[in-house]
């Protein structure tokens, strides 16, 4: 009762005004640029020149976005950047599916069938985890080079599959721990094999992780550059390249409205991503937290 009457008091509502006063404040913070982008992107260059950033649009207008997705020059190439929007997404889906994957069979292995060091080799997986791109260029380089791999789809597929791993494989396992080893040892007693049990018992349970593994990858994936730079080419090229490309262009007129709707463009993979898995996200987060 004391905690109710206190939650009644000026003091307390004067407080709780002031959190949500500082929490609207950051919240439009950090909406400003996506604003910026979104009301310039539909402005004509008049408009743009002549008004305020800030300013709402006269009215929808649409052709920045036309122009963004069809005819926009990203360097010499002036189809704009639905080409590379399509490169992008066929890096993006084996990627993802098969880090996730494999992250989730070596999840397994590391967690429910032990052997000689599994611990030292969990831990190198967990150094993976803080080694920056750059690190790993020469290296990456020098195998598919040596695998004699010419397509720059599968390259950057096979880049981002084995550099995804030790994050996908720290997801897993510290999910798969949690897991009560009872359930395994009934399922071996009743005749389930290795990958009986994994693909049977443990994945359907590993929903929450999954979609974990799958948001990270898809941010990760999706909004490379340096990967995508150094291991592609020409046409084949991912978006965020090519996006670099039609901000850098130095021939003709500045289009910002042009250069704002690629943006948003580029940036709508991850944000529907999120929109549907955000409320799986955090929970996945926090499965492997606790034990018990």
């Amino acid at each position: 009762m004391a905690d109710l009457a206190y939650h009644r008091t000026p003091a307390a509502r004067a407080a709780r005004f002031a959190i949500y006063a500082v929490l609207i404040v950051m919240a439009l913070w950090y909406l400003a640029p996506l604003y910026v982008m979104l009301t310039t992107s539909f402005k004509s260059l008049d408009e743009i020149r002549a008004g305020n950033l800030l300013a709402l649009p006269a009215g929808l207008n649409f052709d920045a976005w036309s122009i963004a997705w069809g005819s926009a020059c990203t360097g010499i190439d002036c189809n704009g950047v639905k080409g590379y929007f399509a490169n992008s997404l066929k890096m993006l889906v084996p990627s993802v599916l098969l880090s996730t994957l494999l992250g989730a069979f070596n999840g397994y292995v590391l967690s429910m069938w032990r052997f000689r060091g599994s611990d030292a080799f969990f831990m190198a997986l967990l150094i993976g985890t803080f080694l920056p791109f750059q690190v790993v260029i020469l290296p990456m380089a020098q195998v598919l080079a040596m695998l004699g791999i010419e397509d720059s789809t599968a390259r950057l597929v096979l880049v981002h599959t084995v550099y995804g791993l030790q994050f996908t494989t720290l997801f897993f396992r510290n999910y798969y721990v949690t897991v009560p080893g009872e359930l395994v040892k009934a399922a071996r007693i009743d005749g389930a094999g290795f990958f009986r049990i994994f693909f049977r018992i443990l994945l359907p349970i590993s929903v929450p992780t999954m979609m974990v593994c799958l948001i990270w990858q898809t941010t990760q994936i999706w909004n490379d550059f340096l990967f995508g730079v150094v291991f592609s080419a020409g046409e084949a090229q991912p978006m965020t390249v090519a996006l670099n490309n039609l901000v850098n262009t130095s021939t003709g007129v500045k289009q910002y409205n042009v250069e704002m709707a690629a943006a948003i463009i580029a940036a709508l993979p991850t944000l529907f991503v999120y929109v549907v898995g955000s409320k799986y996200f955090v929970r996945g987060l926090t499965a492997g937290a606790v034990k018990g």
